[in-house]
């Protein structure tokens, strides 16, 4: 039987510059770090597949709080442990956070500014390739088995057009999700069987 290889893990250091750029450098809300972290993590260093990013999103996603301080949690502490997770939300939290008392000091002058103000629609504008770019990347991980394309086109659908409240989406995900696997795991027994 072969061994899998054993994946490489960044040391504590690394966790830390790597969040903390991702804190000063990425705009745009949760899912542009998410784009910085396939890219990083996935694509150029291989610590993770992008099967997992797609599992840590997921679960970030579905626990309180902020989806992103969720997963730097999440990925910190499966690199590190806890050292890990905690090094992991001090890098990303602790740019925005000297970047607000900065703001909050002088915020009449900020929120009159015309040059802040166009600064940040095209800020948002640069985000969107960047998050659509990961979105396709992660597409080949999110759906292993064909039942899922129907699960997503049924999720988008209950969302869209019958205004199902995400909970009860992540929860029919995960039921489909679990029964989907059991099919095709037992059908692959059966074929070494």
């Amino acid at each position: 039987m072969m061994n899998k290889p054993v994946k490489s893990k960044s040391s504590l250091l690394t966790l830390f510059f790597d969040f903390l750029k991702f804190g000063l450098f990425t705009f745009g809300g949760g899912w542009s770090i998410v784009a910085q972290m396939e890219k990083i993590y996935v694509s150029d260093r291989k610590d993770i597949s992008s099967q997992e990013l797609i599992d840590l999103t997921s679960v970030g996603r579905s626990l309180p709080g902020t989806m992103i301080g969720n997963i730097a949690v999440l990925f910190g502490y499966s690199q590190r442990g806890i050292p890990g997770a905690l090094v992991c939300l001090f890098g990303m939290i602790l740019p925005p956070f000297i970047v607000l008392l900065i703001v909050a000091s002088c915020y009449t002058a900020f929120r009159t500014n015309y040059w802040v103000a166009a600064a940040m629609s095209g800020i948002r504008c640069a985000v969107v390739p960047i998050i659509m770019s990961a979105a396709l990347k992660m597409i080949n991980g999110a759906f292993r088995f064909p039942p899922c394309y129907f699960v997503t086109i049924l999720c988008v659908i209950l969302y869209l057009v019958f205004d199902v409240n995400c909970i009860y989406l992540v929860i029919l995900g995960s039921i489909f999700g679990l029964l989907i696997s059991e099919i095709y795991q037992r059908k692959e027994a059966r074929k070494h069987a």
